[in-house]
């Protein structure tokens, strides 16, 4: 195992035992369990969900737009609301999908199985943080595993939307590792690592790239705090800026400034503690926060600081668990070597004898005793925590909700076939996502993206959806529609059981037979999941209508894009 270290002082002795290279013989051991771990992971979220969670709809979308016009980037994304999503999105990840698009990925395939693999590489840089700031191989090992069983950590990489921010988790963590190595062992050898790592996710994902900033500073705060430390610490910083510059000037040159600003003000902003405050109460990450205050008087207290600044600063609780994962750790060791933990309970001997409690004090605290007890507990860890992610993702508590079935792909599928190409649709549901990429149709009520347009339209999109989803009525779902003026030539809606914004909901039926006693619309299609109603002025305006009810033809599944 490495030495134990003072957090935030001594550098010469802990440089001395950090090892060159970030990984050596030694290390495999200790990384094995969480990456068989993290695949077991990949096993059950695989095996409990046919279709991805979430979605990741726009993302593809976007991906098909870059191929569209030849690999250059362009201004828009089509099919998400009437002018589609201006393209301001860091681009690194929708380049990547483009050309597994082209060598034929399909677009359920790619969102189904990619993001849990990236999310297992995430394990390397959690070890070795573990590892380092902590100072013994088995505590990297407990942080590995806390981040890859973690739900929170889980539910926004292993699904959908872990196309891009996976890669970016994965990156962040790296750049952070590369941060402790420059601030607090003052190595200029892990600049350029670190400018890399932070280069790439400035690159993938705009929430990422500040978690790295605040890293960077919070950490020269606490480990350095010199004149060098801070031209190392701008060398990574500036750098990366640089290197995001060209794909910055193409989108003000596209969009102006003001696209940035307008989408900083929606998903919780900066400061997330106030947001979270607001809608959940005081909730969200509350143990790795309460550990993070007890550290802060210990020698841990960077970690410490580390894990309470995210927690203040992100309304996504999965910044703060994968930060206090290495806090909690912490926090364990600290107990055990100020002999809270550490000390044998004295056992009765009227219940054991003498010779018998001295067998179990031996055990207890004998010679490698305190590694077979780590061993034991990491293994029983991983045992329960496995069981617990799939129990969750089996389940209906919305870890791992899937945003689309057979049905929806059924009528996916008629909606391609048998409707015109510049017809538009209002989609009620999480299957509005995945419909724009799966049929190339417009759906005029999007929030997905909306937030580049600012946050008024982004919240008006956001409520009509969400309004309109739940209604129980046409009238409902036609106010929801004109609060972003919708005028959509289908209305898509979902019979049974569907989600919105990934909570589950039961439809009862009233909104159906609302819209079917309505002289302006005719069904279009049905399955047992899906009604299409047909708007009968969109049909008397294009004479697409033909007034015949579409049901599917025969039991077929469609093929996932």
């Amino acid at each position: 195992m490495t030495g134990s270290h003072v957090d935030g002082g001594g550098r010469a002795g802990i440089r001395a035992r950090l090892p060159a290279s970030p990984l050596d013989g030694d290390d495999a051991r200790p990384l094995a369990l969480p990456l068989v771990v993290g695949l077991a992971v990949v096993a059950i979220y695989l095996a409990t969900n046919d279709y991805p969670a979430y979605g990741a709809g726009l993302y593809i979308e976007t991906a098909d737009a870059i191929r569209t016009a030849g690999y250059a980037l362009p201004a828009t994304v089509p099919h998400y609301g009437p002018e589609g999503v201006p393209l301001a999105y860091p681009p690194l990840v929708f380049y990547v999908l483009a050309v597994l698009r082209d060598l034929g990925a399909g677009a359920f395939a790619t969102s189904l199985y990619l993001p849990p693999l990236v999310t297992v590489a995430a394990v390397v840089p959690a070890y070795l943080l573990g590892r380092d700031m902590v100072g013994d191989r088995r505590a990297g090992t407990a942080t590995a595993l806390l981040v890859v069983l973690n739900p929170q950590v889980l539910e926004w990489h292993v699904s959908a939307g872990g196309l891009v921010r996976a890669p970016a988790f994965v990156f962040a963590l790296w750049g952070s590792y590369a941060a402790l190595r420059i601030f607090r062992e003052a190595e200029r050898e892990w600049v350029l690592p670190g400018l890399l790592s932070v280069a790439l996710v400035t690159h993938i994902h705009p929430t990422y790239t500040i978690f790295a900033v605040a890293t960077y500073l919070l950490f020269w705060a606490g480990y350095d705090r010199s004149p060098g430390g801070l031209v190392r610490g701008a060398v990574v910083g500036f750098g990366a800026l640089a290197l995001a510059l060209p794909w910055l000037a193409t989108v003000v040159g596209h969009h102006g400034i003001g696209v940035f600003s307008g989408a900083a003000g929606t998903h919780g902003g900066l400061f997330g503690v106030v947001y979270r405050l607001r809608e959940w109460g005081p909730t969200g990450a509350l143990v790795p926060m309460v550990t993070a205050v007890g550290l802060l008087g210990t020698r841990h207290r960077v970690v410490g600081a580390w894990t309470a600044a995210v927690w203040l600063l992100f309304a996504q609780p999965r910044f703060a668990y994968a930060v206090g994962a290495i806090a909690m750790v912490a926090a364990v060791v600290e107990l055990s070597e100020r002999g809270y933990t550490g000390r044998v309970v004295a056992l009765p001997s009227r219940a054991f004898g003498r010779a018998g409690a001295e067998r179990v004090a031996g055990a207890v605290a004998g010679p490698g005793a305190l590694a077979r007890l780590t061993v034991a507990a990491l293994v029983v860890l991983s045992l329960v925590g496995l069981g617990g992610l799939g129990y969750e993702f089996a389940g209906s508590d919305g870890t791992t909700p899937e945003f689309v079935d057979d049905d929806d792909t059924a009528a996916m599928a008629w909606a391609t076939e048998e409707t015109a190409t510049g017809a538009t649709f209002v989609v009620f549901g999480d299957a509005a996502e995945w419909f724009p990429v799966y049929t190339d149709r417009t759906i005029l009520v999007s929030p997905w993206g909306a937030e580049w347009r600012g946050p008024d339209t982004y919240g008006r999109h956001l409520d009509a959806f969400v309004n309109g989803s739940n209604c129980e009525s046409r009238r409902c779902a036609e106010t929801a529609m004109a609060t972003v003026d919708a005028d959509p030539d289908y209305v898509y809606l979902p019979k049974g059981e569907y989600t919105v914004r990934g909570a589950y909901e039961q439809a009862n039926g009233t909104l159906v037979a609302s819209f079917a006693e309505s002289p302006g619309y005719e069904r279009a299609f049905e399955n047992d999941g899906v009604v299409i109603f047909r708007t009968v002025s969109a049909s008397d305006r294009t004479g697409t209508g033909s007034g015949r009810l579409a049901t599917p033809r025969g039991p077929r599944r469609p093929p996932r894009r």
